[in-house]
């Protein structure tokens, strides 16, 4: 009988190790696929180049896929005040400071998230090479930022339809 106890025992044991294995390489394959927008699902490894982190006071961070979802995480967010911004540089995807990036609103290239574009570059000379290239406008980040409010309900209808459409193909 001893025996029986120690095979059922054993066999708990391994299942339960096997189970916990399996999780930790689950949780390792997530952070090699990368991270996603925690609003809208967007991966981080395709839209580096519109990736938003904002650092709030009280050290909480939310990491988005474009200044869309940002914007409503600012609004919703009201009463912590941001202590740093990040934005992906559109040329380079690497990360550069919002608020001193040079911003280009409109343009023929659609935007993230949204009927108008906004896109943030590292330097002046960039953003002027976008906007001979694809049209728009020199912004700032509050400039930026306004605009993302502005176009918020707009946005919001076209990512429902968008999303709808999705589905029905899918259910094809």
């Amino acid at each position: 009988m001893r025996r029986y106890w120690g095979m059922f025992f054993m066999v708990i044991f391994l299942v339960s190790s096997i189970f916990v294995l399996g999780e930790s390489a689950m949780a390792d394959d997530t952070t090699a696929q990368g991270q996603s927008c925690q609003y809208c699902g967007m991966m981080k490894s395709k839209f580096g180049h519109t990736w938003m982190v904002i650092e709030y006071d009280g050290g909480s961070k939310t990491e988005t896929c474009s200044i869309h979802c940002a914007a409503m995480d600012l609004a919703l967010n009201i009463d912590k005040a941001p202590v740093t911004i990040t934005v992906g540089d559109y040329s380079t995807k690497n990360p550069i400071n919002a608020e001193k990036a040079y911003w280009v609103i409109g343009g023929s290239k659609m935007g993230v998230m949204t009927t108008r574009a906004k896109w943030a570059f590292e330097t002046k000379s960039a953003a002027d090479e976008f906007i001979q290239e694809f049209g728009g406008a020199p912004a700032t980040f509050d400039d930026a930022v306004k605009a993302a409010f502005e176009d918020m309900y707009q946005d919001t209808q076209m990512i429902r339809k968008k999303r709808s459409m999705m589905r029905m193909k899918q259910n094809q």
